[in-house]
């Protein structure tokens, strides 16, 4: 029994060092990255990780923090009772003490990409080398909109990690997450990419991330997302973690996202965005039928600001853009991404179909109040969260009304929290008559007191009151 148990075991093994051997690593089977085996003939990822771990950091970040006051030292009776004297009465701070990881992209000038939330309001960063050597980093430039941000050290001997091509990332490639989750030091995770594109989760302003279920944990932001042949492939950002825990849902900002960002933040120390200067929505089997096309993917233009770019390149409300610089567009939110990475000046290459009709165009980037490429009315006032556009063919009661849609809205915005729901149609901004994305601008400019809406819901018209 006793023998028979131990060939079992001999068989188990060694169907699982070749399950392993066929399924685990292909992607790192390359001409100049073989699979390793230890010396008892087992994969291991170990001579890999040695190459790429010393370029990842820990980084140490202090910030000060404003303490509450209690509400009655703002009463005078209380004050005078206790005898409070005026500087007893100003805020307190405290300093703060924060965790997170980094990635040496360039050894010879000591640059090292993080997380914007990492280094947010930091006044002393310390960055913390796999050998412990310690040093303080200057921040170079941040970039809220992609939780972006470039550091810089002076120090000897870096190991910097390649970087690689997230466009070519497929889901089911094999990856590995690298950081300093908890502020326990170094930790390697493996696991997959579960998807790729991820959007409209509203942790960022430009989303296009990469999923894996390899474990991040909080004190993994700004670490490495790694494939099999040792290239950095994104910056593990965020986790959806209802426990507070990795429940195998992570995300990372993709390394050609984060390689645009990271070039603008060293020459600039900021990310100049262009401004195509249109609104757009996602492409639906509805507006494809509307507009006489084929179903497809890509994002459609509502609207067309003008003097913008769009306008001096020729492009028109009811052109369906496919591709921006021979990469296809999925989604409005897609596009948005990808046209927020591109900076001032540059000239790109836009591709539509109007009419039934390709065509490919060209557009010079040009400086924007919102940059990106154009996204109803965020970020203006008391509205910033809803994404507006104009009424148009397929939409409820067009013809019948002029006003603005709600297209979408972020679920913990101002205006959901007011009672604004998505497919709302704006008639109305404090008694004034609205009939574009620009006139609701223009009325929200004027607003000082209590915001009204006049909305058409349904078959319903309702009054709405924001403060």
């Amino acid at each position: 029994m006793t023998a028979f148990a131990s060939r079992l075991g001999r068989m188990v093994l060694a169907l699982c060092i070749c399950t392993l051997t066929f399924a685990l690593p292909l992607a790192a089977q390359t001409a100049d990255r073989p699979l390793y085996l230890n010396e008892d003939g087992l994969p291991t990822l170990a001579p890999l990780l040695a190459e790429v771990t010393p370029a990842v950091v820990n980084i140490a970040v202090e910030s000060r923090q404003t303490a509450e006051l209690n509400p009655l030292f703002n009463d005078p009776f209380f004050r005078r009772f206790f005898d409070l004297q005026p500087f007893q009465q100003q805020p307190q701070t405290r300093r703060q003490m924060s965790a997170g990881s980094g990635v040496i992209i360039d050894a010879e000038e000591g640059y090292v990409l993080t997380n914007h939330h990492v280094v947010e309001n930091g006044e002393r960063i310390i960055v913390t080398l796999k050998d412990r050597r310690q040093f303080e980093a200057t921040l170079i430039g941040s970039d809220p909109g992609t939780d972006i941000a470039l550091l810089r050290i002076e120090a000897d001997d870096l190991r910097a990690l390649d970087l690689g091509d997230s466009d070519r990332l497929q889901v089911g490639d094999y990856v590995l997450a690298i950081g300093n989750p908890f502020g326990l030091g170094q930790t390697v995770t493996s696991g997959i990419v579960s998807a790729l594109g991820r959007s409209g989760l509203n942790i960022e302003g430009y989303e296009d991330f990469i999923q894996t279920d390899a474990s991040i944990n909080p004190g993994n932001s700004g670490g490495a997302l790694v494939t099999l042949d040792g290239r950095l492939a994104g910056i593990n950002t965020a986790i959806i973690a209802p426990s507070g825990g990795n429940v195998g849902i992570g995300f990372a900002v993709p390394v050609n996202m984060v390689a645009a960002v990271a070039d603008q933040l060293a020459e600039f120390g900021e990310v100049r965005r262009g401004q195509l200067g249109v609104m757009i929505q996602d492409f639906t089997p509805d507006l494809a039928e509307a507009l006489g096309i084929d179903a497809g993917l890509g994002a459609v233009i509502t609207q067309v600001e003008p003097d913008s770019a769009a306008a001096e390149a020729g492009l028109l409300p009811g052109d369906l853009i496919v591709s921006v610089d021979g990469r296809a567009i999925a989604s409005s939110a897609d596009l948005r991404s990808q046209i927020g990475l591109k900076r001032i000046g540059k000239r790109i290459e836009i591709e539509i179909i109007r009419d039934g009709q390709p065509r490919t165009l060209d557009v010079i980037m040009r400086r924007g109040a919102q940059g990106g490429a154009g996204q109803g009315a965020r970020g203006l006032g008391r509205l910033s969260g809803a994404d507006l556009r104009n009424l148009q063919p397929g939409d409820p009661f067009y013809g019948d009304l002029s006003g603005v849609v709600i297209a979408s809205l972020e679920p913990d915005s101002r205006p959901a929290h007011a009672g604004l729901k998505v497919g709302d149609i704006i008639l109305a901004v404090n008694r004034v008559p609205v009939a574009s994305v620009s006139e609701v601008r223009q009325q929200l400019a004027k607003v000082d007191g209590a915001l009204a809406l006049t909305i058409q819901r349904g078959s319903a018209r309702i009054f709405l009151v924001m403060r």
